[in-house]
């Protein structure tokens, strides 16, 4: 089959290329995946990159130990494990996989959901990771409830995008910050209000927020802290920051910062979980939230939409096909 692999870390453009591999075994708990389309995330441009360096204590010091890539994932179920009982052959799926850049890939049966019959493949591959971090960040960590005041920093990304939605469908009143190129796309998903970053600093004005989800990390905690309400939420989920520690370092700060200070400060990494795969396949089937995708690309041209990703710009998600 062919394949993504990853051999060294570095640009996008020189750290992998398209390969002809074996086809992988699902174990016992697995199923094995057609893959028709494949979500890009941010996530995927830290690992081509090695960055932060300290994740390389995981992943291999000087050259990734796996070189598979890609985890968001939409396909047909080609075989099952031997202890997997709700899922079958020909199902179509959607969630977390390894190595979804590739015409096949394993994933555990826990962590895929069907997809919904409405729904095509690539917009089905853009909802999983960015999806998931917004359900459980708006409803697990910020509990939000219908009324708040909800601002989303980075709002016009992969996560932003769906945070818009989903705070919506809760019930809040919502605020977008992205650059001016992007406003309308965010008036379009439902923001209630918008920030231009490149006219106006959010930190700096007099509204007050319930809950601030900052996927820019452009602020410090103390002026993000300014606009939150006595009671309010700060979830910095940026996986942006420092090239030896990055996100890391945001979320030990945070950690150690929150039992002196009022406000609730909460990093959290998100899980793939099914029933939240489900929750999130029944708001896409319902027309509540929709993936806006910037560009689908093929397979070979993985690396460059990795590098486009990582660059920070994309408008909502960029997807790989698989013929």
């Amino acid at each position: 089959m062919k394949a993504i692999v990853q051999h060294a870390y570095g640009s996008a453009g020189d750290a992998m290329s398209l390969r002809e591999i074996n086809k992988p075994t699902p174990k016992d708990d697995e199923v094995l995946l057609r893959v028709h389309a494949a979500g890009v995330n941010w996530a995927d441009w830290s690992l081509t990159a090695g960055r932060p360096y300290v994740m390389r204590l995981i992943y291999g010091f000087r050259k990734p130990r796996q070189g598979s890539l890609g985890s968001d994932v939409a396909g047909t179920v080609e075989a099952v494990g031997n202890t997997v009982t709700n899922l079958q052959v020909g199902d179509e799926v959607f969630g977390a996989a390894k190595g979804s850049f590739a015409e096949y890939a394993t994933a555990k049966a826990k962590q895929v959901a069907p997809k919904p019959a409405g729904l095509s493949f690539e917009h089905a591959a853009a909802i999983p990771m960015a999806g998931l971090v917004a359900l459980q960040a708006l409803r697990d960590v910020g509990k939000i409830s219908a009324g708040q005041k909800v601002l989303v920093n980075g709002a016009s990304g992969g996560i932003g995008s769906f945070t818009v939605q989903i705070a919506k469908e809760m019930g809040a009143e919502v605020t977008g910050v992205a650059s001016t190129a992007n406003l309308d796309m965010l008036r379009a998903i439902g923001a209630d209000h918008v920030i231009d970053y490149t006219q106006d600093d959010f930190t700096q004005g007099t509204e007050k927020y319930d809950l601030i989800l900052d996927m820019a990390d452009k602020h410090s905690i103390a002026e993000r802290r300014g606009v939150l309400t006595a009671n309010g939420t700060l979830i910095p989920n940026s996986g942006v920051g420092g090239a030896w520690f990055g996100s890391v370092g945001r979320i030990v700060r945070a950690k150690l910062l929150s039992p002196f200070i009022k406000h609730n400060l909460k990093p959290f990494l998100s899980l793939p979980k099914q029933e939240d795969l489900v929750t999130l396949g029944e708001l896409a089937e319902a027309g509540t939230i929709t993936a806006t995708i910037d560009r689908a690309v093929p397979l070979a041209d993985t690396a460059t939409a990795i590098a486009y990703v990582g660059a920070g710009h994309a408008k909502g998600k960029t997807v790989i096909t698989v013929d």
